[in-house]
């Protein structure tokens, strides 16, 4: 799943955010200040050392995470994002979604109409112009959308009294998978100071975020979980719109509308 080739095109190499940090090499950066963050939550509590099912189920979480990332990366950098975002998000979250039905039955109708609600609004949160004509993406979409959703099926199956030592793992797994392929390909990777203050904190804004989704499935329902979490982009365009002053184009208003009815549905069949 680490092929060489895929990962190298993740560095975009010719926009200007990427001379800046090539995404490969930010990639990889998370890894070890994630891993760290994990490990110093393990020992604050007192967690065991995991299990073998427990270390080959963070191998493999690991190695399904950071492939997803990249591809949807290099589709993203080659495709439309218009084309790939939407596919990579239901994907991502109708796999979970599906894996909690199977293993918890079906939720109340509400709630199940919450999610179907969800579902779209990702759809529609996820849409950006694209340039007509030339390579989709769709390919890259699909291969994020799978290995993404099947990262969340596994990472929510940690055991609670190991969560952060499984944790552990998968970060050191992402870690290794990315140092291979980058000293087997030789790629660009190295970034300047500036961008390490910043990586530090996504490196461990990415481990919280991972952490918190496994306490949710776990407290309550996998199905709910992936859903309220596929709805990450709502936050991405209003601190886009925010922070860059960029435009919400009215199917973005619509997707972040019906994200907020999706959640009061969920919540209103959960109180139920």
């Amino acid at each position: 799943m680490c092929s060489s080739d895929l990962w190298g095109a993740a560095d975009f190499g010719g926009g200007h955010t990427t001379r800046r940090a090539p995404v490969l090499g930010v990639t990889l950066a998370l890894q070890p200040v994630g891993l760290a963050g994990a490990l110093l939550l393990a020992l604050l509590r007192g967690e065991h050392a995991p299990d073998p099912g427990a270390v080959l189920l963070g191998l493999l979480a690991g190695i399904l995470g950071i492939t997803g990332l990249v591809n949807l990366y290099h589709g993203l950098a080659v495709g439309r994002m218009g084309v790939v975002a939407p596919i990579t998000g239901v994907l991502a979250a109708s796999i979970p979604v599906l894996a909690g039905m199977v293993l918890q039955g079906l939720p109340v109708p509400t709630v199940l109409g919450g999610i179907a609600v969800a579902l779209v609004a990702v759809v529609l949160v996820s849409m950006a112009p694209g340039e007509p004509g030339g390579r989709s993406g769709a390919a890259f979409g699909l291969a994020a959308g799978l290995t993404i959703g099947l990262f969340n099926v596994l990472i929510s199956r940690a055991p609670a009294d190991a969560l952060f030592s499984t944790l552990a793992v998968v970060k050191l797994s992402s870690g290794a998978c990315a140092a291979l392929v980058i000293a087997a390909g030789r790629r660009r990777w190295r970034f300047g100071r500036s961008v390490v203050p910043v990586t530090v904190l996504v490196g461990l804004l990415d481990m919280a975020g991972n952490a918190l989704f496994v306490l949710a499935a776990q407290a309550g329902r996998l199905d709910i979980a992936a859903t309220l979490s596929s709805l990450y982009p709502v936050g991405t365009v209003l601190l886009a719109a925010t922070l860059l002053h960029e435009p919400i184009s009215r199917p973005h208003w619509l997707g972040i509308a019906l994200a907020g009815l999706a959640i009061a549905m969920i919540a209103s069949g959960m109180a139920s």
